[in-house]
């Protein structure tokens, strides 16, 4: 697959017919172990304005992604290696879902879409790295997404750490008493 790169975490498939390989999914999971927020992605979508996007994403287990929503997109994730729990909110930052996610070997749903735009969402990475699919209806426009205000920034590394622990102790309490 030939790529042009947006930024070190970001590449787009040039080709005319969009082809993954395994050396393919080599190069991502490379660009992200020493990209600084530990992900990256390639897009087979030409471009931002494109109505679908598909991408190919790795995300490193430290890999943090702020719990936000979008206010007019569908999107779905289809796990091609790693597991991960999908997070679900409601508005006040209360977990009201948690989808347990893993490759087709792991048991778990491999396949999952959040068709209502109106929850917020995160993940979190419980293999040492996250290998998927993800649709989402376009076009991007940054303004679309809602980062959610009870969640620290990304920059906020402390916070970060802090807020992760404790989420991970409300998932385990959330799926104890499921």
């Amino acid at each position: 697959m030939n790529v042009r790169e947006i930024n070190p975490e970001v590449f787009y498939a040039t080709d005319r017919i969009v082809c993954v390989t395994d050396a393919d999914l080599g190069f991502i999971q490379e660009k992200a172990a020493v990209s600084p927020r530990r992900r990256a992605r390639v897009c087979a979508h030409r471009g931002v304005d494109d109505k679908l996007h598909e991408m190919i994403v790795v995300l490193k287990q430290d890999s943090y992604l702020t719990p936000e929503k979008h206010e007019v997109k569908v999107e779905s994730y289809h796990i091609i290696k790693g597991i991960a729990d999908v997070v679900i909110f409601d508005d006040a930052g209360n977990v009201t879902a948690v989808v347990q996610m893993g490759d087709h070997a792991s048991g778990r749903a491999f396949y999952y879409r959040l068709s209502d735009p109106s929850f917020y969402h995160t993940l979190i990475i419980r293999s040492e790295s996250l290998v998927y699919h993800e649709t989402a209806t376009g076009p991007f426009q940054k303004s679309d997404t809602v980062i959610a205000p009870w969640a620290p920034a990304e920059n906020d590394l402390t916070g970060r750490r802090v807020y992760m622990e404790q989420l991970e102790k409300r998932v385990q309490g959330f799926l104890d008493a499921a």
